[in-house]
């Protein structure tokens, strides 16, 4: 009984190993390309961070002008 039991089931596969190949090379494709595109994002990402921080840093020296009050205006009564 087991025996007849056990040769249907292999004679009638309900996923044969083709088809999970198949998925496994369409769920690794995928991975792979949102692997691809997380590296790029973060490779754009740190390059665009190195731009700021020049900029920062270029900023900061061309500005040489002192703090300005600007409490004296008519609209604080300074004047």
């Amino acid at each position: 009984m087991l025996l007849k039991f056990n040769l249907y089931f292999s004679t009638f596969p309900l996923i044969s190993e083709s088809s999970i190949v198949m998925l496994l090379t369409v769920v690794t494709v995928f991975f792979g390309i949102l692997l691809l595109l997380g590296v790029r994002k973060s490779y754009k990402l740190k390059k665009e961070n190195e731009r700021l921080e020049a900029m920062n840093t270029k900023a900061s020296e061309n500005t040489d002008n002192k703090y300005k009050d600007f409490t004296g205006g008519h609209m604080y009564g300074g004047n």
